[in-house]
């Protein structure tokens, strides 16, 4: 059905006869004949009924007001909210992992705020596996994540942002005492500061320890990237972290790096979202600063 006839319809109603009608929409009266002939032919009734020298409703004319009424309207609610996506209202839900969110994407959140400032950005810092799942079941929009969760299947649509280097760093002293993560069969009375067990960092040197049979004094887990810092550069252990959320310190030397054995030292770093959603224009923005303006670090 051409939403014009419905449009046409209800300005006759309006209007109170044909020839108004038609002079308020700038059509001629054959044109408006024309158009309510259609009408009548796609529902099977007749709206309208020649009573003296006047066109009234019939019935069924008078039935169908209320429903072309309600249809024009959603037509309009439509127009509007096609408005406001293109100004980019409404909300984004956004899981990201603690690195990401603390030492890379500062600059592109606030310049996701400076180009949407009437959205509402929910933003989470979450284990990169609480992403996928969350991303799985809907919950979130967009996640930051990487990639070595075991596999996001086919329900996820990926963007790599970067491939990131590895570093195992202590404090200068800590590293002059022990030196040698790469001989096998070691006992090693230094802590290992990380975060929680399903941290990918940890499972990645963990892995790497048990392999080479490297055992550790202990593992004092932690829930802030920050404090893990801090702590290790106090002298209190070592750590194994993205070398970008370390570089600083590196180059101020409150940080060493301790050489590994590692075949790869890097993991991959994604902006994901459920294939099956709807990439809202707040997504796609955010997804252009993440993929476009976020650069693999060297």
């Amino acid at each position: 059905m051409d939403l014009k006839y419905l449009q046409t319809f209800l300005t006759i109603v309006e209007e109170g006869g044909f020839s108004k009608a038609a002079k308020k929409l700038s059509f001629t009266q054959s044109t408006i004949t024309f158009q309510i002939g259609q009408l009548e032919q796609e529902l099977s009734v007749q709206l309208f009924e020649k009573i003296g020298r006047r066109m009234v409703l019939t019935k069924a004319g008078e039935q169908l007001v209320p429903y072309a009424n309600e249809v024009m309207a959603s037509v309009d609610r439509l127009r509007f909210f096609e408005s406001d996506l293109a100004s980019c209202q409404g909300s984004l839900h956004l899981g990201m992992a603690e690195t990401q969110l603390c030492f890379r994407f500062p600059d592109i959140i606030g310049r996701f705020c400076q180009g949407a400032p009437n959205a509402r950005l929910f933003l989470r810092s979450m284990n990169c596996y609480e992403i996928r799942d969350a991303l799985l079941d809907g919950t979130l929009d967009l996640g930051v994540l990487y990639e070595d969760v075991g596999g996001f299947g086919s329900r996820l649509e990926t963007n790599t942002i970067g491939e990131f280097p590895l570093v195992l760093v202590a404090a200068p002293e800590t590293a002059r005492q022990f030196p040698d993560f790469v001989t096998p069969d070691r006992q090693l009375s230094v802590p290992f500061l990380i975060n929680e067990p399903n941290c990918i960092f940890r499972q990645i040197f963990e892995e790497y320890l048990r392999e080479r049979s490297i055992r550790l004094d202990r593992t004092i887990e932690l829930w802030s990237i920050p404090t893990i810092k801090n702590l290790v550069i106090g002298g209190f252990g070592i750590t194994f972290l993205p070398e970008f959320s370390v570089r600083e310190e590196l180059a101020r030397r409150e940080l060493a790096e301790i050489p590994v054995a590692m075949g790869k030292k890097s993991i991959t770093a994604v902006c994901a979202h459920h294939r099956n959603k709807w990439v809202s224009p707040l997504m796609r923005l955010f997804l252009s600063l993440a993929c476009n303006d976020v650069k693999e670090e060297r």
